[in-house]
This record gives structure tokens, C-alpha cells and sequence, in this order.
């Protein structure tokens, strides 16, 4: 048995000493960070906005890659069977790592598991925006006039962490509205805009130039607290409903990434995502930063807890997996 614990013990010696090694020298060629949904939307748009900064940090090009398609989940197959030596990162949006586990039946990769959590990238609140036809200028009036016409009224959703938070909101207001699936923020808010639909579930930073010039009104933000962009709107919960959620994006390395090349990754990106010039430029492309930075081990916890809290509202709320 000594013996045993000896060989187990050596193992796990060269296992460190190689992670060291690896460490030492790396980066020592360019990163690649893999995108799940196309050019031009909110996650690539942030990752463009970060790379050359931490291009500087760590004295290697990284390059953006887009990998697109089933919901993020071909990219985030992908980075979870790549090597784990740092040379592979990923953008991991909230619908990747936390949505996709309740809403489909095969997910070729565990959220948890597969990956190395990094930090907090950005995130973004939702707004329910509704048409300004519609005859109701806050949250509790929508919830009264949709009450009245149970069935008939319509919303636009662009994803499934606006789906599922739109879902969950009709059932704790009690309110009974068909959901119109579209490919993006701003063809949700162009829906509502339009009167295809009667309010949207839409990220809050894109649809700000359509609030403010008065194409769509905000009934209201999904946070636990006010938008640092729009401190004018109210909350869910402030309009009486006990309901809170955001859409976030995270940095992520495969499983078994050494700690040393983690450890590397996150101080540079820490520096970059901490600066206020960066800070504005994020906020610019509409994502909110004060979680950004957040050190690898909080944000692990807060990555289980978000999951297991949007995976059971998934089953409660009846959403079968397709």
C-alpha cells in the first residue's frame, strides 16, 4: 500500500512539474478564442473589443475564431475535446453553459465538467420592451392587459436565456402570451418595434437607441437591481414580481488546463477587463462590467448555482427538451 501512495504521489509530481514547465513557456505561439454564434453579434463584438489588449498582456497574437450553430453548442464541443494547454479558449455564453442542459436532450459536452471557468467577460439584463401602441406604460399595467386577453397577445424572444426568463415571468405573473422565436436582439426589438409583436424579451444594451428614441418602451429590467445604462427603468422585482435574471458571457479553457497556464490567462485577462478605458469600450458594445474580472473561484460557484437554478426552472416551468 506504501508503495501504491508512493507511485500515486510521483505521478502527481510530474503531472505539477510538467504543468510548471508548460507554464513557464507558454504562451509561446498564438491563442486561439472560439466564438459560438457569428460575426458581428454581442459576443463577437466583445471578444474583438478584448483581444488586442490581451494580445499585449501575454505577448501572443489571439485570434477570434467563430464557430457557429446548434445554440453555441458545436463550439463548445469543440473547445471541450481540444488540447487543454491554453492554446484554445472560449467565449462561454449563458445559453452554452447553462440553458443548453435543460432545453436539449443530446449536449455533446457537461457545462461543468468539460471546462476550466476563467472569469466574467460582460453580461447583459434584459428588458421587456413593448410596442408603444400597446395601451400600458409600465409592468403591472402589461400584466392587467394581458390577463384580459389570455392567449392573444404575443412576444419576441432571440434566444433561450430571453425564452426561458419570459417563461418564467408569465407564470409567476400569471399571464398567458405566445412566444415568436427570432435569430437576434435586434430582430426581436424590430418586432416589437413593428407591432408583430407586442413586447420583446431583448438584451437591454442593443435596444437602448430604439428606448431612447421612443420606438419601444421599457416596461422593465430583469436584474436584481437597476441598469447602469438605464438607472430610470425599474426592475421586475420592483413591479412585484419575484423574478431576477441576466445573460452573461464567461471566459472559459478546457478541463484539465494546467493551474499555472489558468492562472496566467486569468491575470492578463483581469488586467484588461479591470481598466477603466477597456470598461467603457465594453459598456460601449452593450454589455455591463461589474462582474468583470471575477476571480476563476467565485465565478465557478456562481456558474454551478446559475445552472442548477435555470436548469430546474426549466423542468418546473414544463419546457421539454427537444
Amino acid at each position: 500500500m506504501k508503495m501504491l501512495f508512493r507511485v500515486i504521489g510521483l505521478m502527481l509530481a510530474l503531472v505539477f512539474a510538467g504543468g510548471e514547465a508548460m507554464a513557464q513557456s507558454y504562451p509561446n505561439k498564438p491563442i486561439r478564442w472560439i466564438i459560438g454564434f457569428g460575426a458581428g453579434g454581442g459576443n463577437d463584438i466583445l471578444a474583438r473589443a478584448i483581444a488586442p489588449k490581451v494580445s499585449e498582456q501575454l505577448g501572443q497574437q489571439v485570434i477570434i475564431e467563430n464557430k457557429t450553430g446548434a445554440e453555441g453548442r458545436i463550439a463548445a464541443e469543440f473547445v471541450a475535446k481540444s488540447a487543454p494547454d491554453g492554446y484554445t479558449i472560449m467565449s462561454g455564453a449563458s445559453g452554452q453553459m447553462v440553458y443548453n442542459v435543460g432545453l436539449f436532450v443530446n449536449v455533446p459536452y457537461d457545462p461543468i465538467k468539460s471546462f476550466a471557468p476563467i472569469t466574467v467577460l460582460g453580461y447583459t439584463q434584459l428588458v421587456f420592451a413593448a410596442n408603444p401602441s400597446v395601451a400600458a406604460k409600465t409592468l403591472k399595467e402589461f400584466i392587467a392587459l394581458a390577463k384580459s386577453k389570455p392567449g392573444a397577445m404575443f412576444y419576441a424572444s432571440p434566444s433561450s436565456p430571453h425564452y426561458v426568463a419570459f417563461e418564467l415571468f408569465k407564470k409567476q405573473a400569471g399571464v398567458d402570451l405566445r412566444n415568436v422565436p427570432y435569430k437576434g436582439d435586434s430582430q426581436a426589438a424590430m418586432a416589437a418595434i413593428s407591432g408583430e409583436v407586442s413586447v420583446a424579451s431583448t438584451g437591454l444594451g442593443n435596444a437602448l437607441p430604439q428606448l431612447k428614441a421612443g420606438k419601444i418602451r421599457a416596461l422593465a429590467v430583469t436584474g436584481a437591481t437597476r441598469s447602469q445604462f438605464a438607472p430610470d427603468i425599474p426592475t421586475v422585482k420592483e413591479s412585484g414580481i419575484d423574478f431576477e435574471g441576466v445573460s452573461w458571457t464567461g471566459l472559459f479553457a478546457p478541463a484539465a488546463t494546467p493551474q499555472p497556464i489558468l492562472d496566467k490567462l486569468y491575470a492578463a485577462f483581469s488586467t484588461v477587463l479591470k481598466d477603466p478605458a477597456m470598461k467603457e469600450r465594453i459598456m460601449n458594445t452593450g454589455y455591463e462590467t461589474t462582474w468583470n474580472g471575477m476571480p476563476p473561484a467565485e465565478f465557478a460557484a456562481f456558474h454551478k448555482a446559475d445552472l442548477a437554478k435555470w436548469t430546474k426552472v426549466i423542468k418546473d416551468i414544463g419546457i421539454k427538451p427537444q
